[in-house]
């Protein structure tokens, strides 16, 4: 093959590319353009991220430990709604679910200080409320170490099964 043909061959390869392209755009234009659905988001974990934002002090980000919240908080937080973006509800599923990991209990200490929204110190764990902590905290592990062991129990071999139906 000479280079007249090859430069030829070359250039019909362009214009059959170059072709295909365009059909390919035409294409893309004549379909509705994929609606990519957001993905469906926890409201919790949503309402956490909001706090997370506004109140950091608060609301530390992982791995800074967690704080003892103030009494009421809940109150206080359901004035700044709109400036959180998110429902009365929401909020609640929010801040229940932040005070019930092993963070927020291995937090409650007695004596350590309850925080505001602002980390402004506005009161401080009692004796009672350490001690109840520390039994959320025993019987969330306890229940983690039930759930693992029902995982990892071995199940009943066919034979064994065959055995126990035949008796």
């Amino acid at each position: 093959m000479g280079f007249e043909q090859l430069a030829e061959l070359r250039d019909r390869l362009r214009a059959e590319k170059q072709q295909v392209k365009t059909e390919s755009t035409k294409q893309r234009k004549r379909e509705p353009a994929l609606q990519t659905k957001p993905r469906e988001q926890d409201p919790a974990v949503e309402a956490i991220w909001r706090l997370q934002k506004h109140f950091p002090l608060a609301f530390p980000v992982n791995p800074a430990p967690k704080v003892p919240l103030k009494e009421g908080i809940l109150k206080d937080a359901e004035q700044h709604l709109e400036l959180l973006g998110i429902s009365s509800e929401q909020l609640k599923l929010g801040i229940a679910t932040w005070c019930r990991g092993s963070r927020y209990w291995a937090s409650m200490i007695e004596n350590a200080p309850r925080l505001d929204l602002n980390g402004q110190a506005v009161g401080s764990v009692t004796a009672a409320q350490a001690l109840h902590a520390k039994q959320q905290a025993k019987r969330q592990r306890g229940q983690a170490r039930r759930t693992q062991s029902k995982v990892k129990e071995p199940l009943p071999a066919a034979d064994t099964i065959a055995e126990q139906t035949a008796d």
